[in-house]
């Protein structure tokens, strides 16, 4: 079969809320990439992939081996697949992509397919408010507050960080309240950037909402949803960018 479909998935949120369900959720997720992996030619994960990651300078959070054997041995076999850093997930520093074959991206990325421009983000911090989000962020991408968490001995850090994200709306399996609309940051957003480049498809996650908001006659913004409520991805086959559910 020919590789020419480029898939698109977000907020795993692997390790929430505990063990179990995490490792149910993966499984399904392995699953998937084992149905695609005939077909994808790339595959993008737009963040929240993990709930929370820290690479210390000699250990990684423990888990999640059967994604990351799987993600590896789709890039062994050539299928490229680009990992976004996420709110939860920021703090990778180049084990992903020496290990598992990733290209990480930092913040956004513009690519074209098949004529069409697409415009890739996780979706967190955009639009002139959220200040107190984008305060924090700014915190916690400094390397000074990197470099001070390194020193948390990572039996400490890890349950740290578990303990605030067993708080999550989505760790608790709730799910988002309806789409709002033109009151949406990422639409907003959206608009602005339309009034100087063009693009055909926006895709975000960090929403947690699966949609398909038309914003133009030839414009769209896709908002991936996420694998705890909706098993939510999109997938681009040259032609047409369509939103779907795996079951």
């Amino acid at each position: 079969m020919i590789r020419n479909k480029i898939y698109f998935l977000s907020d795993f949120h692997l390790g929430i809320p505990n063990h179990e369900k995490s490792l149910l959720r993966e499984k399904k997720i392995v699953h998937f990439l084992n149905h695609i992996k005939s077909n994808a030619k790339e595959i993008y994960l737009l963040g929240d992939i993990f709930d929370f990651w820290f690479e210390y300078n000699k250990s990684v959070p423990k888990g999640f081996v059967r994604l990351m054997g799987k993600i590896a041995e789709l890039t062994d076999d050539g299928i490229k697949i680009y990992f976004f850093k996420g709110n939860h997930d920021l703090w990778t520093f180049g084990y992903l992509k020496k290990e598992l074959g990733v290209k990480v991206i930092d913040k956004d990325l513009t690519k074209i397919y098949g004529g069409k421009v697409f415009y890739m983000h996780h979706g967190d911090g955009l639009g002139p408010d959220e200040f107190g989000f984008k305060f924090l962020k700014s915190i916690f991408t400094s390397k000074l507050c990197q470099f001070m968490f390194s020193w948390i001995h990572p039996d400490i850090g890890i349950r740290i960080a578990q303990f605030w994200a067993k708080k999550s709306r989505i760790a608790n399996r709730i799910k988002e309240d309806t789409f709002n609309n033109e009151k949406e940051r990422q639409i907003s957003f959206c608009r602005n950037y339309l009034k100087s480049k063009k693009v055909d498809y926006f895709i975000f996650g960090h929403r947690h909402y699966p949609i398909d908001y038309k914003l133009q006659h030839n414009s769209r913004m896709i908002n991936l949803g996420e694998w705890v409520n909706f098993n939510s991805y999109a997938v681009f086959d040259g032609l047409k960018l369509e939103l779907k559910h795996y079951e």
